[in-house]
């Protein structure tokens, strides 16, 4: 299945319908995700390996995911509601691979779930840490990163290139392809104050071993 083919699989993914403001939900579009996974799938980062979706929401990437032979693939959030929204994607869209839907804290991964000598990839787009008492948050989540993955795609807030590659630094691993992205976000908010707004953003693919 190529990337166009991916993506109108993905576009039947539903969105949230109680977005929790403070989890910063917002949803990755099918066309990202499907680049996303394509890409992922390129570097062989995908087929036979462990995908943790970390933060997973309504389950978008962890999908995609799932279309591309992996060992296994897990999405993890902490939002129970959100998961519900994600196994009925999963069964809306049918994906080869089946998902175990977490319900944890992703910034806290429980390793005990990690069992295989198989290579470990997190896909995800965490929250970027925008809204007050939610500082740093993609920090908190590219830290649990380091810990188990292998090799990560991860959605950041548009600036996010020198914040990202400093944190590669420190964690002696690398950033081997950053590009830019857009986000469509419907109104989801009261704070919102157009009905449709862009994102800019940024994806970047890290080795961590």
């Amino acid at each position: 299945m190529g990337k166009r083919a991916l993506e109108r699989r993905l576009s039947a993914v539903s969105t949230f319908d109680q977005p929790r403001v403070e989890l910063e939900q917002y949803p990755t579009p099918a066309d990202l995700a499907a680049h996303l996974v394509h890409l992922a799938d390129v570097h062989h980062d995908i087929a036979g390996n462990i995908v943790l979706d970390l933060g997973t929401g309504t389950g978008m990437l962890a999908i995609g995911a799932a279309t591309r032979s992996p060992a296994r693939v897990v999405g993890l959030d902490c939002d129970s509601a959100a998961l519900a929204q994600a196994r009925e994607n999963e069964r809306r869209v049918e994906p080869s691979a089946s998902i175990d839907w977490l319900l944890g804290d992703a910034t806290r991964v429980p390793l005990c779930t990690v069992d295989s000598d198989s290579p470990v990839t997190v896909l995800m787009n965490p929250p970027f840490g925008a809204q007050e008492g939610n500082e740093h948050a993609d920090r908190a989540f590219l830290e649990a990163t380091a810990d188990i993955a292998d090799v990560s795609y991860s959605i950041h807030n548009e600036g996010s290139m020198g914040f990202v590659e400093s944190f590669a630094d420190d964690a002696d691993a690398e950033v081997t392809h950053a590009f830019r992205a857009e986000l469509p976000l419907s109104r989801q908010f009261e704070f919102q104050r157009r009905e449709r707004t862009v994102l800019d953003a940024e994806v970047f693919r890290i080795e961590w071993r």
